[in-house]
């Protein structure tokens, strides 16, 4: 667990929209305490990607400025400017581990071994939204394009991810069609059943035994949460949701299926620029695929699963193919990144105010080797970032890599080469980046000094 200490706000902005009866967000004002640098709005956007990549083809061979882009991290060569690869991380408690490597990206929590259940902490997402969601209708929006959220609670506890695109457009856009009066009503009525849930959970806690105390424990955290957004979502009623253009709402409401997979991409990077534009939130992540659900991509002739292409077995007709579904999703990732560039906020575009992290839990699949992370941090330089060169924690201690020794290179991305170098670091790189006061995060041993100005 990081060690925290929060800004709050002196007064509520939420309370002082309902009670003024506005229509319309107010300003920030000095009475809640913000000086006018963090009143700025700082953006984080995570993507995940499953199983890892063919790291023969992945690895970037040279530390520094003047690196060379490997064929699949090539479509990102326009962005050089705005992007940082990083070699070598890893979450110290996850080596040997490979079950729950997606849960636990964000987290950095210890798993258990087989893959079984286990007790969650809090994901570096939610922590950044207590400080840059207050002031947003959604304080962080978790979306997944195929599997599950990558968000968790300070209890543990996952919160769900919406997979609709549709959906997602009318919690974000979409006019209701009930009156507010309705909406309250319905609101109030789930807020009364949850209370009579906890009443009686109270109830019959003391006659369960220590397992059931703790499965209870972990309901009663998600009815919490349940909780917490329904009182959220109240508070909001008065609050009109942005209007879109026609053809802005057109482009967000196309019918596509993960069949369509570029297109598919793209409309989640699309709906999450345009969240991030409209300040619905400030706060997203999105999983691409879960390590056990990523379909393949028919539209480049691949009709394997993730899972499916990472265990190739060194067959190299298998890697070409792997290799190429890394390219497909860097492109996907490029094109997310000339959005973001494209939104101007002044002198500076919402790039400039927006941290990407890309990445995954998994350095490549087949032996499920979970050292030497793919691992890419792009934006937010209005944030404090410098880029334009290739971190790499390996080098220093191995002088160069050989990817032409196939085992050899996947036995450095199944055990940590630099024990310091840490993913939680990364992740407290970032939680400070957005203003949350933390020292640590998790097992954390300090910040990614070379990515920071």
């Amino acid at each position: 667990m990081s060690n925290l200490n929060l800004n709050k706000w002196q007064i509520s902005r939420r309370q002082m929209l309902r009670g003024l009866g506005a229509s319309i967000s107010l300003p920030l004002l000095d009475a809640m305490g913000l000086s006018p640098a963090a009143s700025q709005a700082k953006r984080s956007v995570f993507l995940y990607i499953p199983n890892g990549v063919n790291t023969l083809t992945w690895q970037i061979q040279k530390a520094g400025a003047d690196y060379e882009f490997t064929a699949p991290l090539k479509p990102l060569e326009k962005h050089r400017a705005d992007i940082t690869p990083i070699s070598g991380l890893h979450h110290p408690m996850v080596i040997g581990k490979h079950h729950n490597c997606d849960k636990v990206w964000l987290t950095g929590a210890n798993v258990p071994g087989d893959g079984g259940a286990f007790r969650n902490t809090v994901s570096a997402d939610q922590l950044m939204a207590e400080v840059q969601g207050v002031s947003t209708r959604f304080s962080s929006l978790e979306l997944a394009i195929e599997g599950h959220s990558l968000a968790w609670s300070k209890d543990g506890i996952q919160i769900p991810a919406e997979r609709n695109t549709q959906q997602i457009f009318n919690m974000l856009f979409g006019v209701e069609k009930d009156s507010k009066e309705t909406i309250r009503r319905r609101l109030s009525r789930r807020g009364s059943i949850l209370d009579l849930v906890a009443d009686d959970a109270k109830r019959v806690n003391h006659k369960l035994g220590r397992e059931d105390q703790n499965k209870l424990d972990e309901y009663l955290t998600a009815v919490r949460q349940v909780e917490e957004r329904t009182k959220r979502a109240d508070e909001w009623l008065n609050i009109a949701k942005p209007q879109l253009a026609p053809g802005e709402i057109s482009k967000l409401t196309r019918k596509l299926s993960i069949a369509e997979a570029g297109e598919y991409y793209r409309l989640f990077y699309d709906l999450m620029v345009m969240a991030l534009r409209t300040d619905s939130t400030r706060v997203i992540t999105c999983m691409i695929g879960s390590e056990s659900h990523a379909s393949g991509i028919p539209e480049i002739g691949i009709s394997q699963t993730r899972h499916g292409l990472s265990h190739h077995n060194g067959d190299p007709e298998q890697l070409r193919r792997l290799t190429q579904t890394d390219t497909f999703l860097i492109e996907q990732f490029s094109y997310l990144l000339d959005q973001l560039k494209a939104q101007k906020e002044g002198d500076t575009s919402m790039l400039d105010t927006t941290q990407v992290l890309w990445g995954s839990g998994m350095a490549y699949g087949h032996s499920h080797g979970n050292a030497n992370l793919p691992t890419i941090i792009a934006g937010g330089k209005a944030l404090g970032y410098k880029h334009g060169t290739h971190v790499d924690f390996n080098l220093p201690k191995i002088a160069k890599y050989d990817v032409t020794n196939a085992q050899g290179h996947y036995q450095l991305c199944s055990r940590p080469i630099d024990s310091d170098a840490r993913m939680s670091n990364l992740l407290l790189t970032m939680l400070q980046r957005a203003d949350v006061k933390a020292e640590s995060f998790q097992d954390s041993v300090g910040v990614v000094k070379q990515i920071v100005g």
